[in-house]
């Protein structure tokens, strides 16, 4: 009889703990934080001599961030919360090529386009940095002989957004 006691009691204290563990909240730590519903994206500052990659960074924030993060835009003057950055370098570099012979040029195989930028998420109602990163980096590969700048560049802001939205997820 008294296996059957130890029995119950173990049961009853599973169910116990059980419903208790779904009364539980995940609400601190989130993202985002209760009070921010709106987000303003402004555009970067470019400090490189691609004047192109500004509005195409800007255009894949607009349309990626908000939904990963829960939240829609605003405008500055009306949002919660704000992301700002800097776009620090961009460059193309050949990663993989084969040697030519003696007198002759490389053989390009594949490209590389390298972002970088510096990017920070300010919550506008209190105030305080939620995010920040003085070096995003993303890569967007193409290769030479059926691929083009456009290409890699298109990979690399796809992934380069990617960074953020998990940046500013695992902070919070």
């Amino acid at each position: 009889m008294r296996r059957d006691a130890v029995l119950t009691a173990s049961v009853l204290a599973g169910a116990l703990l059980a419903t208790t563990a779904c009364a539980y909240s995940f609400t601190a730590g989130t993202f985002p934080p209760e009070h921010i519903r709106t987000i303003a994206i402004e555009p970067f500052e470019n400090e490189t001599d691609r004047f192109d990659i500004g509005g195409e960074i800007h255009a894949q924030l607009i349309r990626d961030l908000p939904g990963a993060l829960g939240i829609r835009t605003a405008g500055a003057d009306v949002a919660d919360a704000v992301v700002r950055g800097v776009i620090r370098g961009y460059d193309v570099v050949a990663p993989n090529y084969r040697a030519g012979n003696a007198g002759e040029a490389a053989t390009v195989l594949q490209r590389q386009v390298n972002i970088t930028v510096e990017i920070q998420i300010i919550d506008l109602v209190e105030n305080v940095i939620l995010w920040e990163n003085r070096g995003v980096r993303a890569e967007g590969q193409f290769l030479e002989a059926s691929g083009n700048e456009e290409d890699g560049r298109a990979d690399a802001i796809e992934i380069l957004v990617q960074k953020i939205v998990d940046g500013a997820q695992s902070n919070w």
